[in-house]
């Protein structure tokens, strides 16, 4: 795999300067099926949100209500654009379970669920250039997981992005079909997103039980690090 990097913009810092990332990278990995012992630890995830969460005053939960003023702050209403980690949130206080999708979007789904952050995958196997969060122009192409029409951020919206290819749109709202996570994916990087008053510590732990449960149960080369004001960027290289 050529070398690339990835980075967030300054911008983004610029409004939310005690934005953190995690990033976990892990490469030669085996993905598939969550056999039973994994979705045992998704349904208990479900259960320790559901101990965690008021139903009646989710908005105001502060692992939820920053990402609403987040999206606020640059255009996107909450109330119709939800945070992924508010979405999946209240799928669960629904009494929902979670499809089991595979072992890689499953340990993002169990790691979001037991720290109450944003936390996904993206297939970096395809990639033909550096990745980065920043603020849209608003000429990029998006074509949402699920549908084919190709579509555009607004000018100014957090975008993750490759190049002129968004990856997610609002930050951490919705993934886009080109780094979906499936069961030929061989490389893949976890984000774990967290505002104040999210912790580096949270972040830390969030990234090693990644580590570990990737480890466990896809094998690979595997490392992270923390992406912050004070360190924008990271090589893609394990």
């Amino acid at each position: 795999m050529a070398r690339y990097n990835y980075s967030i913009s300054n911008e983004v810092f610029e409004q939310f300067p005690g934005y953190m990332r995690g990033v976990v990278l892990a490469k030669g990995v085996v993905n598939r099926p969550s056999p039973g012992d994994l979705l045992e630890l998704l349904r208990g995830a479900e259960e320790e949100a559901r101990g965690k969460l008021n139903a009646e005053k989710l908005i105001e939960d502060p692992h939820i209500q920053p990402w609403r003023e987040a999206f606020r702050a640059f255009g996107a209403k909450p109330g119709d654009h939800r945070s992924s980690i508010e979405a999946l949130a209240r799928r669960v206080l629904r009494g929902d379970a979670l499809p089991s999708i595979n072992a890689l979007v499953d340990i993002g789904n169990i790691i979001s669920l037991r720290h109450l952050l944003p936390a996904g995958s993206h297939a970096i196997d395809r990639l033909t250039q550096d990745i980065a969060l920043r603020v849209a122009k608003g000429d990029e192409s998006f074509i949402p997981y699920g549908e084919e029409m190709v579509e555009h951020p607004l000018r100014g919206e957090i975008i993750f992005a490759e190049g002129n290819i968004v990856l997610t749109r609002r930050w951490v709202w919705r993934q886009s079909t080109h780094t979906l996570t499936q069961l030929e994916t061989r490389a893949v990087e976890f984000n774990v997103d967290a505002l104040p008053p999210v912790a580096l510590e949270t972040v830390d732990a969030a990234c090693m039980e990644i580590c570990g449960l990737v480890e466990a149960y896809c094998g690979g080369r595997i490392r992270y690090e923390v992406l912050k004001k004070d360190h924008p960027q990271m090589s893609l290289q394990v």
